[in-house]
């Protein structure tokens, strides 16, 4: 097996991917694994182990948020017909760890947050685990507790260095001079609840301890990562873990760190000496795993007259566990997105008695532009601006806190486009003058960006002289549609028809791969791919004794010097297997790249009740290349419908008593339904960033849902002229805003 390296050290020229001569890549070709998903054979992590050998184990849960644990009886529960053991260790974790956390938090004799998972029962059955689950008694010396953000943000302070996505504070010249003496000024507090990332698959795992070896199945989004942690967490080497997470039934972030499910199971597994099962209850899921954060956010503005920003500041404090110091980096995009000379961009955190706020599909941007688009638009009125044009205005020429060139930057063409396509011109610039019986009818917008991150990558690909290729790496698909893209890549690069290309993923045995996180999947993967793919080319062109350049694959066949040749024929000695190594480069560090967009949406308010119906929404977008345009459209909508909820339902109510998450289900925890959404557009404009991956594609995942809130609340502002910074917009909070004679404006 040979190896070929390549680091993105200079932007990449033409490639065989722009020559397209396979017509695969970017085409919107249906999922790799979608029949299996469809007929029921894809197996997920709880469905992968089976007969009268395997233990069920069901978690138990704190029932205070705040104490020491003093005893926990067993004694009931163990006398229960069917019960095998009970897992009780001090080292347990008390929650899912944070992907950058080296391992879970231990529970160490205390209750740090409601629902804190204590211990496993394990028995011959998952009913009766869960029946002696309820016998397990826990005495507690209750201690104070801390749950509310709001009043406890006088303790806010600044978390260490290194413990974010990025540095807590960033500044560029003085902005509170430039801001006393802006000749327009605007200052407004923006809030945003915790959110559950509540994927459809709950977190399950299965573990089995076989000769000092651990295999553990679960749903986990980085591979190598979670192999560690838990490694860490049991004390073993991570060479004896062997973890295979071939489907994953959605993540969006929740699943970026080993939850108490996998370390539970696996030492339940070691002690009995059989496989164990685990899976979360839905209400555990919430309790149990991790959340997106609330926050409190400040954003001022300062301008000329003509709109020209002069001073921004974005002021964040947010909420973590205590010793859990990731704070959400909601002004991740102010640092970048809009010019200004003087900048202020800060976050602050609080410790509460609440589980642990993780990373959450965008973290940062979904709930930072939430603030930041609402400012921009409050601020364009104050103007007199369209909210378009202002933000045309403020567009920098590099980056604006670095100096740094663009890579690539569409967003003044997504925003044209969308107005044009969307029928921005009709907007009635004030607010509460359309109506259509008793709905007021109204359009808002907002700008859209994500940082494009590229992270290491390595696989393996087959070429076979019959004409298939096999793509092998621990990279993960959450239903992201990782499986077709890699296909699509080796397809193209290879010149086979893409039901030629066979793909492996999510098993740690494979070449590490940087996982499913950060909309840096499938362009990092991807991009190991194509290295793997250039070495064989290369080989295949040494085989013919031609140069690579001169060299056309199509259809398994190659075509060098006029001739014709079957892939049969030059692999008649063997199949080539190539490893890929790639590493970000000098251009990650030589230019600022992201991916950048613009929702438009238009809304009906009804004046009596204060009801709002989204009744339009497109995006329009631009990622580099796209890889596949179904699976990336999809992404999309997805992002879009994330949005929605953030605007209008999602919140994961704290009782501020006793710091139990009181909605935690999906019956009482609101995320949108079919109802709620009306039919989504989608449009991405053709680019090529050959700076941010050798594919020239940047991530689109998590872009999707950056700003789509804000452009919902923007034109629920434009409907009825209500404007609410305490995010979800409930109809409660808009009918404390409407006039009094909404019923008269109905009926006129």
């Amino acid at each position: 097996m040979d190896t070929f390296n390549l680091k993105m050290n200079e932007p990449v020229g033409e490639t065989r991917l722009d020559a397209g001569v396979q017509n695969v890549i970017g085409k919107g070709i249906d999922r790799f694994e979608g029949p299996l998903k469809v007929s029921g054979q894809a197996r997920y992590a709880y469905e992968t182990m089976h007969g009268a050998n395997v233990a069920y184990g069901h978690l138990v849960t704190a029932g205070t948020a705040a104490a020491r644990i003093k005893r926990v009886d067993v004694m009931a529960a163990l006398a229960k017909a069917g019960v095998l053991d009970v897992i009780y260790e001090d080292g347990g974790p008390r929650a899912s760890a944070d992907a950058s956390d080296p391992m879970p938090a231990p529970i160490k004799g205390a209750v740090v947050h409601y629902g804190q998972p204590i211990c496993l029962v394990v028995a011959t059955s998952f009913e009766i685990a869960r029946d002696a689950a309820r016998l397990v008694e826990i005495e507690y010396e209750k201690t104070e507790g801390v749950f509310d953000l709001a009043a406890e943000q006088g303790k806010a302070y600044e978390p260490p260095k290194g413990s974010g996505a990025m540095p807590s504070t960033v500044t560029r010249g003085d902005f509170d001079k430039a801001f006393a003496k802006a000749e327009m000024q605007f200052d407004a507090t923006y809030t945003t609840p915790s959110q559950s990332h509540s994927a459809m698959e709950p977190h399950a795992a299965v573990a089995d301890w076989k000769d000092d070896e651990l295999t553990l199945y679960g749903c986990y989004q980085l591979v190598s990562t979670n192999v560690s942690q838990l490694a860490k967490a049991l004390g073993i080497s991570a060479s004896k873990v062997h973890m295979v997470n071939r489907y994953i039934g959605g993540g969006f972030g929740g699943k970026l760190g080993i939850g108490p499910e996998s370390v539970f199971a696996a030492l339940a597994s070691r002690r009995l000496g059989r496989p164990v099962k685990v899976a979360l209850t839905r209400q555990q899921v919430y309790q149990a795993t991790s959340r997106r954060s609330d926050t409190i956010q400040r954003v001022r503005l300062g301008t000329d007259k003509s709109g020209r920003i002069q001073a921004i500041a974005h002021d964040t404090i947010t909420s973590n566990s205590e010793g859990d110091e990731f704070f959400e980096p909601a002004g991740i995009s102010t640092v970048f997105l809009y010019a200004g000379e003087n900048r202020q961009i800060t976050h602050r955190k609080v410790n509460l008695n609440l589980l642990l706020s993780s990373s959450m599909r965008a973290p940062g941007e979904a709930v930072g532009m939430l603030a930041l688009e609402n400012a921009m638009d409050e601020m364009a009125e104050q103007l007199g601006l369209d909210p378009v044009e202002f933000r045309k205005r403020n567009e920098p020429e590099v980056d604006p806190q670095d100096g740094l060139p663009f890579s690539s930057r569409m967003l003044v063409e997504c925003m044209d486009e969308g107005a044009r396509r969307f029928g921005w011109k009709e907007r009635r610039a004030k607010p509460g003058t359309r109506r259509e019986g008793e709905w007021l009818i109204g359009m808002g917008m907002a700008a859209a960006s994500r940082l494009n991150q590229l992270q290491q990558a390595s696989a393996r690909v087959t070429l076979l002289g019959s004409g298939r290729a096999t793509v092998e790496t621990d990279m993960t698909d959450i239903g992201t549609g990782t499986y077709t893209i890699l296909q699509q890549i080796a397809a193209e690069m290879l010149g086979l028809p893409h039901e030629n290309v066979d793909v492996m993923l999510g098993d740690s045995r494979l070449p590490q791969a940087p996982g499913s996180g950060g909309s840096w999947g499938a362009n990092s993967s991807g991009s190991a791919v194509y290295t793997a793919c250039e070495g064989i080319v290369e080989a295949l062109a040494k085989k013919l004794g031609v140069k690579p350049d001169e060299m056309t694959l199509k259809d398994a066949t190659v075509i060098a010097g006029n001739r014709q040749t079957p892939l049969s024929q030059v692999l008649s000695d063997g199949p080539i297997v190539m490893t890929g190594n790639f590493k970000p480069g000098k251009t990650a560090q030589n230019t600022h790249q992201a991916s950048y967009g613009a929702h438009f949406c238009e809304v009906g308010v009804n004046a009596v009740t204060g009801e709002v119906r989204v009744r339009r929404m497109m995006t329009v977008g631009t990622a580099g290349r796209i890889l596949n345009e179904k699976t990336a459209t999809s992404q999309c909508y997805g992002g879009q419908i994330f949005g929605i909820g953030a605007a209008l339902t999602e919140e994961l109510v704290v009782d501020v008593r006793s710091g139990l998450l009181v909605n935690h289900d999906l019956a009482e925890y609101h995320v949108p339904v079919n109802a709620d959404i009306p039919q989504l557009e989608v449009v991405l404009l053709p680019e090529r960033d050959r700076a941010a991956s050798p594919l020239a594609g940047k991530g689109i995942g998590e872009l999707a849902i950056c700003g789509v809130g804000a452009a919902v609340t923007n034109a629920i502002y434009n409907a009825c002229g209500v404007r609410v910074r305490d995010y979800p917009m409930t109809l409660d909070k808009i009918l404390a805003g409407l006039p009094a004679n909404g019923h008269r404006i109905a009926a006129e």
